[in-house]
């Protein structure tokens, strides 16, 4: 079974911003140590293709939307 990194976009990111804009919240089924605090989605694509993961969008509740 392949391993799952649950991801989601940061709360002060800005459209049009060239600034990372997602975090990686919780990893399963790899070992994995991540040492950048904010990431592009291309660079989340490519750790999940390297590790073989799939990549989970967490939602945000009703609150922040």
């Amino acid at each position: 079974m392949a391993g799952q990194i649950f991801y989601r976009e940061r709360q002060k990111s800005k459209d049009g911003a060239k600034t990372p804009r997602y975090r990686i919240i919780a990893v399963t089924g790899v070992d994995l140590k991540v040492y950048g605090n904010h990431l592009r989605k291309v660079e989340l694509d490519q750790i999940a293709k390297a590790t073989q993961s799939d990549l989970v969008a967490l939602k945000r509740g009703p609150k922040h939307q």
